[in-house]
């Protein structure tokens, strides 16, 4: 399609300064479109530290006309609801026009989407991250929400969720729609192959570091067993909050650890590139953007089998092992080392690029919107 056309993302997550990196994989998804159309993206987020009811930030980030609007905090959820849709509102009355709505993550932004459709005549599709369709049963995700969620997805032309697995969790909590999975993207001219050889063995684990959806625990505990059995062990913590487990750390004497907080793509690459193996322990999971990014950079991958990861994972690309089993993992970091294992880094990279690769989910959707405007 060589059509330019004007695409609206309406997202409920995206980077801001409240959440540097929250809604980062929309962020991606945004600028893969903006490769071949035209982007304007809408984030509304409560800033608790706002004087002023509203603040609008305007600015175009590669190629994505991105306005991130600040509400002021509000106890009464009817007055925040009203805020949030009018600041919506506000932006896209200023939009002389657009082909059609982008919309990331159902609930509640889709209400925005779904008055577009009702009385500006404008088609949405959805694209679906949210994890929490994977621990959510249709008691605990809460009556007015499940409803709303229901009715926003019916009338989505398409339903775009990270995994065939995401949609079958939708599908079981009655969310009618035509669904067509469309993965996470990576950027494979940063997320590359590093030939030069690794000195010592190095795990890398890179997330929120939140225990119960992460295992953070589970992870140190079996790294703890093996620091007497990989000599120079190195472990890469990348993400914030990991002093929660300081007792844990303080039983790592024999280990060179590194707590790095959240820090720019770029340097997350460099760090994957320099690893031996990447760990992600997960009870739960979507997915992960990192696991794509470790393919990308040609580095084993030892994951629990959760959520849609094992759609999009080859065998010959690490170990996929069930949830809280440090038996298995320590298992699998040890065959890694001791058979020195040898992975084809350019078969990972081609794979990446082939499967999540900026051109290849810019076509997708580029293909999807297409038939979705029928031209």
């Amino acid at each position: 399609m060589n059509k330019k056309l004007h695409i609206l993302f309406l997202s409920k997550w995206y980077p801001s300064r409240v959440s540097p990196t929250n809604g980062d994989f929309v962020q991606r998804h945004a600028e893969a479109v903006a490769t071949k159309h035209l982007v304007t993206l809408i984030h509304v987020i409560t800033d608790e530290h706002l004087e002023k009811s509203r603040e609008i930030i305007e600015f175009k980030k590669n190629n994505v006309q991105t306005y991130i609007v600040y509400v002021s905090p509000s106890k009464n959820p009817i007055l925040k609801f009203f805020r949030f849709f009018k600041s919506y509102l506000k932006i896209i009355k200023t939009l002389k026009h657009f082909n059609l709505v982008h919309l990331n993550i159902t609930y509640p932004v889709g209400l925005i989407a779904l008055y577009l459709k009702l009385f500006k005549k404008k088609q949405y599709l959805i694209s679906e991250h949210w994890t929490g369709y994977q621990k959510f049963s249709k008691k605990s995700i809460g009556f007015l929400q499940l409803m709303v969620t229901k009715i926003i997805t019916k009338n989505a032309t398409m339903v775009c969720p990270v995994s065939k697995n995401l949609q079958d969790k939708m599908v079981s909590l009655g969310l009618k729609g035509n669904y067509y999975p469309v993965p996470n993207v990576v950027n494979t001219s940063i997320f590359n192959i590093d030939e030069s050889s690794i000195k010592n063995f190095t795990i890398t684990h890179i997330s929120h570091m939140g225990n119960e959806h992460k295992n953070i625990i589970g992870i140190l505990n079996v790294i703890s067993n093996l620091q007497r059995k990989i000599p120079n062990l190195k472990l890469n913590l990348i993400g914030d909050n990991t002093k929660q487990y300081k007792v844990q750390l303080e039983k790592l004497e024999h280990i060179s650890i590194k707590n790095i907080g959240q820090i720019p793509n770029n340097e997350v690459a460099n760090y994957l590139k320099k690893s031996s193996v990447f760990v992600l322990f997960s009870n739960f999971e979507n997915l992960p953007c990192v696991i794509l990014e470790s393919f990308a950079c040609g580095i084993p991958v030892i994951s629990t089998d959760v959520g849609g990861i094992s759609e999009y994972f080859p065998e010959n690309f690490g170990y996929l092992i069930q949830p809280k089993d440090e038996i298995t993992l320590e298992n699998s970091i040890l065959k890694i080392y001791t058979e020195k294992l040898k992975f084809n880094k350019k078969l990972m990279h081609n794979y990446a690029e082939n499967n999540f690769g900026i051109e290849s989910i810019s076509v997708t959707f580029s293909n999807i919107y297409t038939k979705i405007l029928n031209i």
